[in-house]
């Protein structure tokens, strides 16, 4: 036992039959998961493949992965202890603006921010494309890419790619807040290997970047920490309050802005 090194006691050797790689690990069992986090995590970043197109591959994985009848039963659980995501749920409401119905907002207005930092700039109002919800799931999910454009800017996180780590870990901290530790998991594993780009490829190749990169991720944090379940905000009853106002009506507290662009362009290989 003393031959044995300090970090290495305790091993149980495995064996098996199998030709094949087998984990206990559901993740670590698919070939396309192993092959995604390889290469999200440790490559440098190049103009040949933008990060946010990494974003779709995972979504196709994660669908095959996740349990989604155990995801079912656990919201159903949720709303019998919540009334107010059992009136969520039960509306079932999805937005129908157009990008044109934003042009007329008084500036400083979340309308008017929202027009001039997604519309103007030519983002997308559709993240990715979705099927129109049939579960509770794949309508938690709808929404949650409905808002997120509109939790960049009540989190304070700017359109770039360190201004991606506030809403994504405000939303985390959120659901570790709002839900059981289990169900909480299953909402924030998409956001979890969507941060991990940021985070391990920033140590391993930006370390000039790191200050900024944990700056963000502390920020979301305290916005998820202090704030209600935005992930139920009817940002329609807000578009026409100041910012500030907006925010406080619909439960963001702790909002911080910082401009993170030229950060976000060196860490893009940009600048």
């Amino acid at each position: 036992m003393n031959d044995i090194p300090y970090l290495l006691r305790g091993i149980t050797p495995v064996t098996t039959d199998s030709s094949i790689l087998v984990s206990s690990s559901k993740y670590l069992n698919d070939p396309r998961m192993r092959d995604w986090i390889s290469n999200i995590t440790l490559k440098r970043n190049g103009l040949d493949r933008p990060a946010q197109t990494e974003m779709y591959e995972i979504v196709g994985i994660l669908d095959s992965l996740q349990d989604m009848d155990w995801i079912e039963d656990q919201f159903t659980k949720a709303r019998k202890g919540d009334p107010a995501l059992d009136r969520w749920f039960a509306e079932g409401f999805l937005s129908t603006y157009k990008a044109e119905d934003f042009a007329d907002y008084p500036e400083g207005t979340l309308g008017h921010v929202f027009y001039r930092d997604v519309i103007q700039q030519n983002f997308d109002l559709v993240i990715y494309d979705q099927a129109q919800p049939k579960t509770q799931y794949e309508y938690f999910r709808f929404r949650s890419g409905q808002t997120h454009d509109l939790e960049h800017i009540m989190t304070g996180g700017d359109f770039n790619y360190m201004g991606e780590l506030v809403p994504a870990w405000a939303r985390i901290t959120t659901h570790f807040k709002h839900f059981a530790p289990d169900l909480a998991g299953e909402l924030s594993v998409l956001s979890m290997f969507v941060n991990l780009r940021y985070t391990v490829r920033t140590m391993l190749h930006y370390p000039n970047v790191w200050p900024v990169c944990q700056n963000a991720v502390e920020r979301g944090m305290r916005v998820g920490r202090q704030s209600g379940p935005f992930f139920m905000a009817r940002y329609e009853d807000a578009f026409h309050l100041p910012l500030d106002e907006a925010r406080a009506a619909l439960g963001y507290v702790g909002a911080e802005w910082v401009d993170t662009t030229g950060p976000s362009a060196f860490w893009a290989e940009r600048a």
